[in-house]
């Protein structure tokens, strides 16, 4: 059976190691720190969960959130962690660990304290994150049960904004703005070709999918180049004409709204998405 040596203690459940790599590691596990001094062992059959960031400063800001939260906020995350990964059938970036448990110990905290944050990207969430914000709902219900906190709907929405930022592997602050971006172009297509779109359609969640990722490289300035080959570019902008004009439309809010320019390429894209929805 493998020891990990403890080389900081972080309270009585947490304490900082290496793994067999010699990478540094956070180990949580009950009372693995009670009585526990730097160069002390633990052996591996008392590890409940092990935590790895890519880099030294992820490292420091998870050290200093367990050392602040209490262990059930730790073990609530976690667990929300691993099921939102085991729903979706990936794995989420690492940051998730600190932007998560973060969110919802202040999420508590202002719970407690009554005051009320609503969430204005609420229904924004809902209609372009189901899967998501499902897994928002099913976490704001784990906090009840385990942590005895109710949360507002509000907060599900919050907890899968989280999760699509883990997927995407973006910040926060640009998931935000994309999530904005991604109605503002439903707004505008639906406008101008006079017309709802329908939610629960196929050509719909692709289109959704795509304005996900297009505004992940958009505002990571990691737009499509254009290819130097532009006779498929010309094909599309021939044969799709009304639905390249509604990406015009679409280019110039997002000149006029971010001042960042959209590639033919990713017109092109667009173009063909827009095609697709607009004769669903």
């Amino acid at each position: 059976m493998y020891n990990y040596k403890i080389t900081k203690i972080i309270n009585n459940n947490i304490v900082c190691s290496t793994d067999k790599k010699g990478r540094e590691i956070i180990i949580r596990g009950l009372g693995i720190g009670f009585k526990k001094k730097p160069g002390g062992l633990v052996p591996e059959d008392k590890v409940e969960q092990i935590y790895r960031m890519d880099d030294n400063k992820g490292m420091g800001k998870l050290e200093q959130l367990f050392s602040e939260i209490p262990i059930e906020y730790i073990e609530v995350c976690s667990e929300i962690i691993k099921l939102a990964e085991s729903t979706l059938g990936k794995k989420l970036n690492k940051n998730i660990q600190i932007t998560l448990t973060d969110h919802i110990s202040f999420a508590i905290e202002r719970n407690r304290n009554n005051m009320v944050y609503r969430n204005a990207l609420l229904h924004e969430i809902m209609n372009f994150y189901p899967v998501e914000y499902e897994l928002g709902k099913r976490a704001i219900k784990i906090i009840e049960e385990k942590l005895g906190e109710t949360l507002l709907l509000d907060e599900a929405g919050f907890i899968a904004l989280h999760i699509v930022n883990a997927e995407l592997d973006t910040d926060m602050s640009n998931m935000v703005k994309i999530t904005e971006l991604m109605q503002a172009v439903v707004t505008i297509a639906e406008k101008y070709y006079g017309k709802t779109f329908d939610v629960e359609g196929l050509d719909y969640s692709r289109f959704i999918t795509h304005m996900k990722f297009f505004g992940q490289r958009l505002f990571n300035n990691k737009m499509a180049p254009d290819d130097e080959d532009d006779s498929l570019r010309e094909s599309i902008k021939t044969s799709y004409k009304k639905d390249y004009n509604c990406a015009v439309k679409i280019r110039g809010y997002i000149s006029s709204k971010y001042n960042k320019s959209v590639t033919e390429e990713e017109m092109a894209f667009l173009t063909i998405h827009l095609r697709r929805i607009s004769r669903a």
